[in-house]
């Protein structure tokens, strides 16, 4: 069995320390990955301090994965042995039900199997995340990665890419549309940046005018000071679209007030506490709050494959994996543009 090692938490109190475990053996259609590079992900945070009552301990987080493919199973066609590869949230489903059969394995009947902090379908254990030297993952839901892209760069598209390009596409983001973006995280600066690459009238909607400078360089073409309400009213019944990927407790009316009659406003964002909306600001306009997550697996295909032919990537601040309890302090504190990504390498 492989041998493993990685940062990991016994309890929701504890920080990440070093922590040693063992992996199953990669069957026929699984390959087993040396990872170079795993993001952040504010859901490793939640999840390590149990902040959504679901976390398995120990737990070692991490599902925005790239690595080198170091051995292959006897059925495996999609990578050999050498080959980069890409693993994000989710690592199994039934395969079986109707999501799964139409290429949205996340939306599984039965549960999609996370990466980590989840119960292994093949042997019962219990799943293990990239905040470690190795992963082993059946083929399908592991991706290939463009050759001209960062690789530091591209391991939070795993989540933070596909988590943003996915509803984007979902509700026809293009040319002709306003769209606003809620958030200038991990996630806002992913979504003004494809919003942006498909073409249409980006505007990044901020507390903080420090990030106007960065939302305009990132592709917005307007930025919008939330807390400034002659601004908000100015743009009122004006969006095609908004995105909302803000992971703290917000009012969501002022941002429902700047729709169009019949447009939508689609949560991404993860806060602690679930958000509270007042009918009449959906009732006035017929407007909609839909929720997005994640992507299928031809999906996230799909978006690495767009990302490599537009040179799109996350804007990354690479970290020994000995800073990752900083990280974290850090990341509650929005201290980093835009996603902290472990150089597994400094593990060694």
């Amino acid at each position: 069995m492989p041998s493993s090692k990685g940062y990991g938490t016994a309890n929701a109190q504890s920080p990440l320390a070093p922590i040693s475990f063992t992996r199953r053996e990669p069957g026929p259609t699984e390959i087993l990955i040396e990872i170079l590079y795993t993001g952040v992900c504010h859901s490793d945070l939640h999840m390590a301090r149990n902040e959504w009552g679901q976390s398995i301990y120990p737990l070692v987080p991490g599902h925005e994965i790239l690595g080198r493919v170091a051995a292959a199973g006897s059925k495996v066609t999609k990578f050999k042995v050498g080959d980069i590869a890409a693993v994000g949230v989710i690592v199994d489903s039934c395969r079986k039900c109707a999501p799964c059969n139409h290429g949205e394995e996340h939306f599984c009947k039965e549960g999609a199997t996370l990466t980590y902090a989840a119960k292994d379908r093949v042997d019962g254990s219990i799943t293990m995340g990239g905040y470690s030297n190795n992963y082993v993952v059946d083929e399908r839901f592991a991706h290939t990665v463009p050759s001209n892209l960062d690789p530091a760069g591209v391991a939070p598209l795993l989540c933070a890419g596909i988590t943003t390009y996915s509803p984007l596409r979902h509700w026809k983001v293009g040319p002709g549309m306003k769209v606003g973006i809620v958030g200038l995280g991990g996630l806002g600066h992913m979504a003004l940046k494809f919003a942006h690459s498909f073409g249409a009238h980006a505007v990044q909607i901020t507390t903080s005018l420090r990030k106007k400078e960065d939302a305009l360089r990132l592709g917005a073409d307007e930025v919008i000071l939330s807390t400034d309400e002659a601004q908000m009213k100015a743009h009122a019944d004006s969006f095609d679209f908004i995105l909302d990927a803000v992971s703290a407790p917000h009012a969501l009316e002022p941002y429902l007030a700047l729709l169009k009659q019949d447009a939508t406003m689609t949560l991404v964002g993860l806060p602690e506490k679930p958000p509270s909306v007042d009918v009449f600001s959906l009732i006035s306009k017929r407007v909609s709050i839909a929720g997005s997550m994640i992507g299928g697996m031809i999906e996230t295909q799909e978006m690495l494959d767009y990302c490599g032919k537009h040179n799109i990537t996350a804007d990354v601040e690479v970290i020994p994996i000995q800073k990752v309890n900083e990280a974290f302090e850090r990341m509650l504190k929005q201290d980093v543009k835009y996603r902290f990504v472990i150089d597994m390498s400094t593990l060694a």
